[in-house]
């Protein structure tokens, strides 16, 4: 029999969860597309930022994971738009036919239209931007040796999180130890009692969705760390020197680093704009299907289900993410044998609970009938994200890091990497090839 073709749109967690699930399944053929070769950990972006663990840690070549497989194929390209008449996909390397499309695109940082912010900001949303980040850490700490005015050195002594989510959280406690136990040995001749973390949240609580105990645990705790935090705050205006808040509160800073929001990755063509739900979500149904379509499916961050545990759309976790590809994958055997919609299986998602760490032995973790935070805590987050991990190489590479730093507060990757110029000439080329990007990127 002609093996039907799926084609999967995106790497993150549920697409090659999605595409592992399929591996050798000789009903399909599935085609696997991403604009980089390698698989992303996203939860620890923030410990590559902050320069405790390495890039390569936490990120995966996808073609080793299909090293022997018969029927996935890999490309590397941007989707330019979802053509559903012809079911095929149009891409920067050509067009790719499907029976059964898979978006699973994820998300990027969600500025709220702010174009300022959006400029002059630093996501974290992706490896190259969580180095980018390192990067700006570090020269910021060269540069003030050569500050000329007091209010220079203000604006490098200061850096700015907005964002009370685990992201915001996360990285706020990370740049705290840095402080207070890398940055004065590597700097001697710098006072950094005058380096000011701020954490801004738009909502009354850090860790909005988690319990009342990781509330007042999380704020507890960065406030112990000396973390400014300013709850209720809500940033409307940034010129790359001073941030401006609704309240008319101000600060001066040129490191603001941007974890306020998400926003979908949703190809042209695969919906209209008056279809897509809050967070620029598809709706789907609970088989995984884009509503309105026949053969079109969406997984992961890019879907809002709704079901009656969640009538407002599942949490955009990893763990829902790979939830729903093995259930859509086992949806696919069925449809393979013959089934026909009315007799797949429906989905719903069982939350185990979840996490937030903030700094050495302090973390907070929230199950289905208690929370508890602390030491246990701590070390609760560390196992699991540890065996989250996809291979053994960086299981082990990342506990070895984890470890030497827990005994000597201390780390021995803070390399400031640039492009060369061969470099830059070589992507320019390439950038070429993109025309929706390109401008961006150059100017970037």
């Amino acid at each position: 029999m002609e093996k039907k073709k799926i084609v999967i749109l995106g790497a993150g967690f549920a697409g090659l969860k999605l595409a592992r699930k399929l591996n050798n399944n000789p009903h399909f053929s599935v085609t696997l597309i991403d604009r980089y070769n390698y698989h992303q950990f996203q939860p620890l972006f923030y410990q590559v930022a902050t320069a405790a663990i390495n890039a390569s840690d936490i990120s995966f070549p996808i073609r080793k994971v299909f090293q022997e497989s018969k029927n996935i194929s890999v490309r590397l390209a941007e989707v330019t738009k979802i053509n559903k008449e012809k079911n095929e996909v149009e891409t920067t390397i050509g067009d790719f036919s499907y029976d059964y499309l898979v978006v699973s695109m994820g998300c990027t940082t969600n500025f709220f239209g702010n174009k300022q912010i959006e400029e002059l900001s630093f996501p974290m949303k992706s490896t190259n931007e969580a180095l980018t980040l390192k990067n700006r850490l570090l020269t910021n700490f060269e540069s003030a040796y050569s500050a000329e005015s007091p209010e220079e050195m203000e604006e490098i002594m200061n850096i700015v999180v907005v964002g009370g989510g685990p992201t915001g959280v996360e990285l706020s406690g990370a740049i705290a130890q840095m402080k207070k136990f890398i940055l004065p040995k590597d700097y001697p001749d710098l006072d950094f009692s005058k380096l000011n973390i701020y954490l801004i949240e738009g909502s009354p609580n850090l860790l909005g969705p988690m319990s009342d105990l990781a509330h007042k645990k999380s704020f507890e705790y960065l406030s112990n760390m000396g973390v400014n935090i300013w709850t209720e705050g809500r940033v409307v205006d940034y010129d790359g020197k001073t941030i401006s808040l609704a309240d008319g509160r101000t600060v001066k800073t040129r490191n603001l680093i941007w974890a306020a929001g998400v926003t979908g990755n949703v190809p042209d063509g695969a919906v209209t704009k008056e279809e897509l739900q809050r967070g620029n979500r598809m709706k789907v149904d609970r088989t995984s299907k884009i509503i309105g379509t026949n053969n079109i499916y969406a997984i992961g961050d890019i879907a809002s289900m709704e079901t009656p545990k969640y009538p407002n759309g599942h949490p955009q976790l990893a763990r829902v993410a790979g939830d729903q590809a093995e259930h859509l994958a086992k949806n696919f055997d069925k449809i393979a044998q013959g089934f026909s919609d009315d007799k797949l299986s429906l989905f719903e998602y069982s939350d185990p609970g979840s996490m937030a760490t903030v700094g050495k032995r302090k973390a907070v973790v929230d199950l289905p009938k208690f929370s508890f935070s602390g030491r246990l805590a701590w070390f609760t987050w560390m196992f699991l994200h540890l065996m989250l991990i996809l291979t053994v190489r960086n299981k082990v590479a990342i506990f070895f890091n984890w470890a030497h730093t827990y005994f000597t507060n201390d780390s021995s990757l803070r390399i400031i990497v640039r492009p060369t110029k061969k470099d830059f000439r070589f992507n320019l080329k390439q950038y070429r090839r993109f025309p929706k990007n390109r401008d961006k990127e150059i100017e970037a």
